[in-house]
């Protein structure tokens, strides 16, 4: 089987974008910052055009990695179209979320971590580095994001 053309930084970075608002669901990677194992959980999210919004339970280890570290990287899409998202997460209490983004986050997800008894807690995830590939032809261009920034012009 041959592999379609690699796609041009561009049309890789609108690919990416479309990914991000259009997905649910993603792979989530935490570590602990005693340098454990490594945690990875699918959980939903919502892209707000700059940064993530995830939710977990306060006390479940990607709660806990992500309260403590500040460190996530994301996974989005299936193997052979891959998004990969590093970030920095800061924890929001559900208290502290404005409720138009927790209702959009319950809207999107159907997921609404404010009606549950287990205590969840919202983290947004900023950007840090962002990676997009189909196929190996693709490997060499597939950083789109570094220290934040696009390497792509919109």
């Amino acid at each position: 089987m041959t592999p379609p053309p690699a796609r041009t930084a561009e049309q890789r970075k609108k690919d990416t974008l479309h990914r991000l608002e259009h997905d649910v669901d993603a792979w989530v990677a935490t570590a602990g910052a005693d340098g454990g194992a490594p945690y990875l959980v699918p959980l939903s999210f919502v892209w707000d055009g700059a940064t993530l919004l995830i939710a977990t339970p306060a006390e479940s280890p990607t709660g806990r990695n992500l309260a403590a570290t500040g460190r996530v990287r994301l996974g989005i899409g299936p193997t052979r179209d891959v998004v990969i998202v590093e970030g920095a997460a800061r924890v929001v209490a559900p208290e502290d979320l404005p409720e138009e983004d927790a209702e959009v986050f319950a809207g999107k997800t159907g997921f609404d971590p404010r009606r549950l008894a287990t205590r969840y807690l919202y983290f947004t995830v900023l950007p840090r580095r962002v990676q997009a590939w189909r196929e190996e032809n693709e490997l060499a261009g597939r950083e789109l994001m570094r220290d934040g920034a696009w390497l792509v012009a919109d």
